[in-house]
């Protein structure tokens, strides 16, 4: 009996020791692999100390305890900054600019030991902000209006020449919004509103000048028609016109002068006929017609 209960102890304690070493090799395996999700680029530690190799995306070794792996996102991400400037006539200006940009692979262990985690507050916008001002000083506010396109490529060529030497790269720049006082705007709706009516004045005054010169035109056009009525209206024509529309039957009423209210024609056919007469006729020669005296004559010629 005593034999036996002094092996139990024994065999437990192998079985707890080999249970032990079990786990802790477990553990060291586990932790001798390391995962590098897609997107992002591993930075190794090695007593905190980094590395300058990267690791890729996928699966890799580490030293247990020894490594450490840090992930820095290198998908392009997206940082959105308000600003607040001074144009070149000194007009105050807020501004919103939108920036996608990406940390560079290779450059992950640099930007990690150099700034950390926190770099886009840390270089991405103070270096927005001095751009904007930067390029904002060499335009007036109408500029930065009209001008919106060059404006903006100047302020992503001097951000990328800020940022770049960080490891970060510009993929796109946008200028959101430019936005003045109530006081500039105010002013530029009345200048807006001033040429509007400056335009439609000059509108207007061409339109009258058009008109003027088609009464004129339509003028001078009736006033040769009725020229060449007036040379063919005659007498001839103003009775044939009367005696053609009148009805035969004189006024039922008259007041006043009642001749005044009849035309005479009297005189108007008096002369048709007298300009009838000297104009289509033509005096004839006499013809001599045989009296009867003559005829007398012969008859006592033949006698004798």
């Amino acid at each position: 009996m005593a034999d036996v209960i002094d092996i139990k102890p024994k065999k437990v304690g192998s079985i707890v020791t080999a249970v032990i070493v079990i786990l802790v090799l477990l553990i060291v395996a586990f932790n001798s692999f390391t995962t590098v999700d897609a997107g992002h680029s591993g930075v190794v530690l090695t007593f905190g100390e980094v590395s300058d190799s990267v690791l890729s995306e996928g699966l890799h070794f580490k030293i247990p305890f020894i490594q450490e792996i840090v992930l820095i996102d290198n998908r392009v991400q997206k940082a959105e900054v308000d600003c607040s400037s001074a144009s070149k006539d000194l007009q105050t200006v807020s501004s919103t600019i939108a920036l996608n940009y990406r940390v560079r692979n290779e450059c992950s262990a640099d930007i990690f030991r150099n700034v950390g985690y926190d770099f886009e507050q840390i270089i991405v916008a103070p270096a927005i902000q001095e751009c904007v001002k930067a390029v904002t000083a060499k335009y007036t506010a109408e500029q930065l209006i009209t001008e919106r396109q060059i404006i903006g490529d100047q302020m992503k060529e001097l951000l990328n020449d800020k940022i770049n030497s960080y490891g970060l790269e510009i993929k796109i720049f946008n200028i959101i919004s430019f936005e003045f006082t109530a006081e500039y705007n105010a002013a530029i709706e009345a200048k807006q509103t001033a040429q509007q009516n400056a335009l439609k004045a000059e509108q207007d005054l061409q339109r009258i000048k058009v008109e003027a010169e088609q009464t004129v035109a339509q003028a001078e056009a009736e006033a040769e028609a009725y020229r060449l009525k007036s040379e063919q209206i005659t007498p001839q024509m103003i009775a044939m016109e009367y005696i053609d529309k009148w009805d035969g039957k004189l006024p039922a009423v008259a007041g006043g002068d009642s001749s005044s209210m009849l035309i005479d024609i009297s005189e108007i056919i008096a002369q048709m006929q007298t300009e009838s007469t000297s104009n289509s006729q033509t005096p004839a020669a006499p013809q001599t017609t045989p009296s009867v005296a003559d005829d007398n004559a012969s008859e006592a010629e033949e006698q004798d």
